[in-house]
């Protein structure tokens, strides 16, 4: 059900204006950009963070959600026009020819979910089994990929956290060497960038990446319902131009 992927403009451009924004202030302040560069407040943030979000999710389901990252820049594309075109291209042959003659597009099909789907319907499942068992797979997906789209939330969440951490050690440093003004002012510059860089992390990248996918995965489940009512519809023998009026139902005019 998915096109090829391009990349995401919105996304690209969103994230360049928001550290631009952020760096042409600091230089507008008079500022250095070298100042926000800290190697020690950079590894308690990102460290800590990744640390947390380990500790809290199963290590595949981690490396799934790491993955998942890059649909925020090339999302999947979903076509609804091709899809309610398919079902109905099945409706028509399965209308003239019967279920069985769609058994030879099955092999055609490379979407694991729709060739299941198209395999049931050939083989003659009532409409309420096929719709039974193509909405466990559904569910278990979302619920999959839900779950790993969640750790940029968590993320998120701690990563603030983790900041205010690295500020607390970086005073903690400052209080240590009082006697020392050439330290004082390294120790200081860690307290400030941490918390910069843990609040910059959480609300630049991780909960912007975390309300993508979980959209992204929305707009999947939608496409996946949109078969489930086309097959389910073809298997009660549905006349094809009142299926395909219904389908367009899903979307506003201007998508399909």
């Amino acid at each position: 059900m998915n096109k090829n992927s391009k990349m995401d403009i919105n996304s690209a451009a969103g994230i360049v204006l928001a550290f631009a924004a952020i760096i042409g202030g600091q230089i507008l302040e008079g500022g250095h950009v070298g100042s926000l560069v800290q190697a020690a407040a950079f590894l308690i943030v990102m460290g800590g963070t990744i640390g947390a979000v380990l500790l809290q999710s199963p290590v595949s389901v981690f490396i799934n959600g790491v993955k998942m990252s890059a649909w925020v820049f090339y999302p999947p594309v979903n076509s609804p026009q091709a899809v309610i075109k398919q079902i109905i291209n099945w409706a028509q042959i399965a209308r003239k020819e019967g279920l069985l003659a769609l058994e030879s597009h099955v092999s055609l099909l490379k979407d694991p979910f729709v060739k299941k789907g198209l395999q049931l319907l050939a083989d003659g499942s009532t409409a309420e089994k096929l719709r039974e068992a193509l909405e466990i797979d559904i569910s278990a997906l979302e619920a999959h990929q839900r779950q790993s789209a969640k750790i940029w939330e968590a993320a998120g969440g701690y990563a603030p956290t983790i900041g205010i951490l690295g500020a607390v050690l970086g005073l903690i440093h400052v209080m240590e060497n009082l006697s020392d003004p050439n330290l004082l002012g390294s120790g200081i510059a860690v307290a400030f960038v941490a918390t910069i860089y843990g609040v910059g992390f959480a609300n630049l990248v991780c909960l912007p990446i975390a309300n993508k996918l979980k959209s992204i995965i929305s707009e999947q489940v939608v496409m996946q319902e949109i078969l489930i009512d086309g097959l389910v519809a073809i298997a009660n023998g549905e006349n094809p131009r009142f299926i395909e009026n219904r389908l367009k139902g899903y979307f506003p005019g201007s998508m399909v």
